[in-house]
């Protein structure tokens, strides 16, 4: 049993409002909040607010950023009103007072949506004492507590019955539009185990074992207990969906919140696909990147956003909370927030600003969103109901992300995408992420990218095959498709028929990653015609396959990992092959033992590619442009003619590609600056000019071309079926409409 038909048996019969499907109904009843309601602020409360907070200023704050929605804190660990139920814990200097009530009046009074934001995971002492029941329990017994505070049972009759109760309380003191709720699937993740006397009867009934003692992924029960805890969190959402909806009508969303990390979904069991295929508006906790960990840039945040809208549906809305604020109250650099919002926005993301209090001593936060806001609006037309118009897909899975990253997924699973799609940011191709379920619908695609994803269903290889046997190129790396849906071992690749190789001892790709002195060699070797030293047996001829062009003077590039012994069938080339590692100190040392061997790196089987070697891994963890090149070349080998889509100049850009009906929107952001690897920024760096080049599709006939951000109407230049476009100069970012 698959982990949606586990969900869909769990939740059985229940029931949920259904919403227009149209943005204009035949009678024309006005357009659903949900579908032009797209940017949005928050000031997220605090318990000394109630005391301070200045509601007429920030009406005016409101209107300067032109946001068409707010989020406001309502309930849950702390209520900014006064509740009627005396263990919902009002915030310490709220007295009387119902600041919730009043800012969504003044909301709704400007004509602003009002979404009633909730934290629900936790309570105090009092609620603890008097509902020991409903709290989440240790295996000795002991509640589980975050500081002071008690965290409640996703099982218990805190959220089949007492949070319902708060939501209609706040829906006939306010009504809202909706709800927002961060810790919607509850406190604890998948590495903590409640053992309750809820979660105890409730997984006996529903699959007749005993809780796991511990974490065993190779343990069925332990994998039911996953699935059992995915399905539950389904089972929450559409009962909240349906206690909105019935108390506030059909309009009135459960939103909770998720995150745009597919490895942080599946700690919590939000299962990602499952609830964008239930939601007519996402909201998405996502605030900045993490410049900690030395991995992260602004052109994830774009990634996500194309993530997210691939679930959800590009003629939905998704928003993104982005913080203005670092550490908390102080304001972060005026560039950083601005980019990662832009990144957003170019990958389909509506803006939402968010800062923590509503009274700061660092005033410049106040500044950091209005312009980009007020541009937004200006131009939003461009900016939604659109559709990626490119020609490459990199396939993800969260039950990948499960079964295959189990523990380390950051290494085994993020690294591989991240390394694949920053390549492919570098080289400026256009490309769109794929759940690997959805792969089917993307038959009109050049390639298809499959990096490292270990864990593939039957289903899903079937559908590869297909995709392929239409003349789609597929390029694949490490473990793909080396297990199965749980994440067992097959006895070969699954998709073997279409590498053209076998898979070596799958314990290969469970290894963590090595710094090892470790090369790849070019076939054919020809160093013998390139300036340099020379010796009697330096080889010289042969051609070399396109995807190692650029790499003329060398017949190395450095790896630092390991490779196994991989057989290949007959007639598939080997462009690429392992050199063993050798001592790299003292240098006196440092020379090739064993300078070749048949051990392929890149396999070729006709339109397809497989890459043992984790060079997607790799350039991801240390950016070595040589590993990029390699990645790109590959790509632009397997679609051929069919990528469309140039840019000429120097710069780190990032190129989103769209097509609404009568345009192509180009979208180029500006990356090149010193802190685009390992932030925070503080400084811009213009570049151009920039030449672009663009295929158009066969029913659209360009006649000119619009800059969003400069202002100005470029000259526009037809070559057949391209037309160019000179950008003269690019600061952040610049929006291009050809019509």
């Amino acid at each position: 049993m698959n982990r949606r038909e586990f969900v869909q048996s769990a939740i059985g019969a229940t029931l949920i409002a259904t919403v227009p499907k149209t943005f204009m109904a035949q009678d024309d009843t006005p357009t659903p909040w949900y579908r032009r309601t797209i940017r949005w602020g928050q000031t997220n409360i605090t318990e000394r607010d109630p005391a301070r907070y200045d509601i007429e200023w920030w009406r005016e704050f409101w209107k300067r950023t032109a946001v068409q929605g707010v989020v406001i804190n309502a309930g849950g660990i702390v209520a900014y009103y006064p509740s009627k139920f005396p263990l919902h814990h009002r915030a310490g200097f709220l007295g009387d007072r119902d600041l919730y009530g009043e800012l969504a009046d003044a909301a709704h009074q400007d004509g602003l949506v009002v979404l009633a934001r909730m934290d629900s995971s936790r309570v105090a002492e009092d609620f603890y004492r008097a509902h020991p029941d409903w709290m989440a329990r240790q295996q000795s017994g002991e509640p589980y507590q975050v500081a002071d505070r008690y965290i409640t049972c996703v099982n218990s009759a805190y959220y089949d019955e007492y949070l319902p109760n708060i939501f209609q309380e706040i829906i006939e003191r306010s009504h809202p539009e909706g709800f927002g709720d961060n810790s919607w699937s509850g406190g604890l993740n998948r590495n903590q185990i409640c053992y309750c006397d809820n979660c105890a009867r409730k997984f006996r009934e529903r699959t007749d074992q005993s809780l796991p003692k511990q974490k065993d992924w190779n343990d069925s029960v332990y994998r039911k207990w996953i699935e059992w805890n995915y399905a539950r969190r389904m089972e929450l959402w559409d009962n909240n969906t349906r206690v909105t909806q019935e108390s506030g009508g059909p309009h009135c969303l459960w939103l909770g919140m998720n995150s745009g990390s597919v490895t942080y979904q599946s700690l919590v069991f939000r299962d990602f696909r499952e609830i964008a295929r239930r939601s007519q508006f996402l909201l998405l906790d996502h605030q900045q990147r993490n410049t900690s960990s030395g991995f992260q840039s602004f052109q994830e945040n774009g990634d996500t956003a194309k993530l997210v809208n691939g679930l959800l549906g590009w003629n939905k809305t998704a928003i993104e909370s982005m913080a203005l604020y670092q550490a908390r109250v102080a304001a972060k650099p005026e560039p950083e927030a601005r980019m990662w919002m832009i990144e957003g926005i170019s990958g389909g993301l509506g803006p939402w600003w968010h800062m923590v209090g509503a009274y700061h001593d660092d005033r410049r936060l106040y500044r950091t969103p209005e312009r980009i806001f007020q541009w937004h609006k200006q131009n939003e037309h461009y900016l939604r109901n659109r559709r990626p118009y490119a020609s490459v897909g990199v396939i993800w899975s969260q039950r990948n992300t499960d079964y295959f990253g189990r523990d380390s997924a950051a290494d085994r699973v993020d690294l591989p995408y991240r390394g694949f799609t920053q390549a492919l940011v570098r080289a400026r191709i256009p490309y769109v992420p794929i759940c690997s379920a959805d792969i089917a619908q993307y038959s009109d695609l050049a390639v298809l990218i499959l990096p490292n994803v270990g864990v593939l269903s039957d289903t899903e290889c079937q559908t590869i095959r297909e995709f392929a046997r239409r003349g789609g190129a597929v390029i694949a790396t490490g473990a793909t498709s080396v297990y199965d849906e749980w994440g067992d071992a097959r006895r070969d690749f699954a998709l073997a028929d279409l590498f053209g190789a076998h898979a070596p001892s799958p314990e290969l790709f469970l290894k963590p990653p090595l710094q090892d002195n470790s090369y790849l060699r070019l076939i054919p070797e020809r160093r013998g015609k390139v300036w340099g030293p020379k010796v009697p047996d330096d080889p010289s001829s042969g051609e070399r396959h396109p995807v190692l062009a650029g790499f003329d003077d060398t017949d190395i590039l450095t790896f630092g990992g390991v490779l196994e012994e991989l057989r290949t069938e007959p007639g598939v080339i080997v462009p690429l092959t392992f050199v063993p590692s050798f001592p790299a100190f003292p240098p006196e040392m440092a020379w090739m033992r064993q300078p070749t061997t048949n051990i392929p790196a890149l396999v070729i089987n006709s339109k397809i590619a497989y890459l043992p070697a984790d060079i997607d891994s790799r350039y991801a963890r240390y950016n070595l442009p040589d590993h990029g090149t390699l990645l790109a070349n590959l790509v632009r080998w397997a679609a051929g003619d069919r990528i469309g889509f140039q840019v000429q100049g120097a710069g780190l850009i990032d190129c989103h590609l769209y097509r609404q009906s009568n345009s192509l929107i180009v979208h180029l952001v500006n990356l090149t600056n010193e802190g685009a690897w390992r932030g925070p920024i503080d400084e811009l760096i213009p570049v151009g000019p920039l030449q672009m080049r663009i295929k158009a599709p066969s029913d659209l006939h360009i006649r000119k071309v619009e800059s969003l951000v400069s202002r100005t109407q470029p000259p526009l230049m037809n070559q057949q079926d391209w037309v160019s476009v000179e950008v003269k100069q690019i600061l952040d970012h610049e929006v291009l409409v050809l019509s």
